[in-house]
Parts: structure tokens; sequence; C-alpha cells
């Protein structure tokens, strides 16, 4: 079997936790921050990571073959 190549734009957007989660950022928080109807309580929410849904984490897995 030749070697896999890792999907480059996989690996800087997702993470494998130890348990085999899929670990994402969030959408939606590189401009328009300050007054344009983001509000404090979701800029915050932001902040914390996010799991990629499980329909999509086997998907991510594949890209992801040697993490």
């Amino acid at each position: 079997m030749p070697k896999l190549k890792t999907h480059s734009g996989a690996k800087k957007r997702f993470k494998l936790t130890k348990s085999g989660k899929v670990k994402r950022g969030h959408a939606n928080t590189s401009h328009l921050l300050n007054g344009h109807g983001k509000t404090r309580k979701l800029k915050r929410a932001y902040r914390k990571p996010a799991f990629a849904d499980k329909t999509n984490a086997s998907a991510v897995r594949h890209m992801l073959p040697y993490e």
C-alpha cells in the first residue's frame, strides 16, 4: 500500500481528540465583530471549541489518516 496524503486544508481546521472526536473551530469570527449584530454572548461562545457532527466526522477522519 502506498502512503496516503493528509488533506492540507483539513489539517489546518480540525484536530482529533484522544477519544476520537473531531474538534473544530467556529465560523463567523474573522470580521464585523463590533456593533454589527454579533452580541457579546455570541462572540464569547465562539471562543470555545466545537465538535464536528457525527455525519461529517468520518469524512474528516479519512482526510487525516495519520492523526
